[in-house]
């Protein structure tokens, strides 16, 4: 298989896997699937961008409404877009962490239960609660921050997937985590900040800032309690960096 024809296959499984569309006919061989998929972790920024693009096309049909209202018809697309899938992670994640008392191999019991708990209702109603006030918040900053949010939490989450070990060894992911482009990957991280810095000066700093503080408190958090990540703890660190940004946004917008 061609690089080019490669890093198509790869788009097309991060669109597959981080949102709701289906993957068209023809998907590759099985040979080829663990490098496609390694390779698709590249496009999570990509896929990104994709949802915000669909949001700002969402607000341009509701911005009719009020603040209150705009915001629920976005963050209800939102959810519906990613079939609630990094929700689920957070779920997941919050019912280990109180669950698991501290001890690694409780947490990663329960992390692979499917059942919700009340810490994972209580953390998906809080993380809604806590985006639709804050889509609501936004006025002049709302477009950017649809637009951005997305991207910046995906580009977030593979900073992560390539600097923290894959604590399952039998994983499904196990053998996808082993063959990642870090170089690749680091280079697309390392330029989406520098291009948020240089657009938005001093405010992009601020972001970047507070996203990468938050990633590595995160990290370290994740490292104490079960040595590592999992798919769920990815998740849960999209949903929380998607508020830290809308949340930098509504500062920043404040401070204008």
């Amino acid at each position: 298989m061609s690089r080019w024809k490669q890093y198509g296959w790869s788009l097309i499984s991060a669109v597959r896997f981080l949102t709701i569309f289906p993957v068209p006919a023809g998907w590759p061989k099985e040979q080829d699937a663990q490098v496609i998929q390694s390779g698709s972790i590249l496009f999570y920024p990509l896929v990104g961008l994709f949802i915000g693009l669909i949001l700002f096309n969402v607000d341009l049909m509701v911005h009719v409404f009020s603040a209150e209202l705009t915001a629920v018809f976005l963050l209800t697309t939102w959810v519906i877009i990613t079939g609630a899938l990094h929700l689920d992670g957070l779920a997941d994640s919050a019912d280990a962490w109180l669950g698991g008392h501290g001890n690694k191999e409780k947490t990663l019991v329960i992390l692979q239960d499917t059942h919700s708990g009340v810490a994972a209702i209580v953390a998906v109603v809080l993380v809604l609660l806590f985006k639709l006030i804050l889509l609501a918040e936004l006025n002049t900053n709302l477009i950017i921050a649809l637009i951005l949010t997305p991207v910046i939490s995906r580009t977030a989450v593979i900073g992560l997937l390539v600097s923290t070990s894959y604590v399952r060894d039998n994983g499904i992911a196990s053998t996808m985590m082993s063959s990642l482009p870090v170089k690749s990957i680091w280079i697309s991280v390392l330029l989406i900040a520098a291009l948020i810095i240089v657009w938005f000066g001093w405010h992009g700093i601020l972001i970047v800032i507070s996203v990468g503080v938050a990633v590595m408190l995160f990290r370290y958090m994740i490292y104490r309690r079960i040595g590592g990540t999992t798919g769920d703890t990815a998740g849960a660190l999209i949903e929380l960096i998607e508020i830290l940004v809308l949340f930098d946004f509504v500062v920043i917008e404040q401070l204008l």
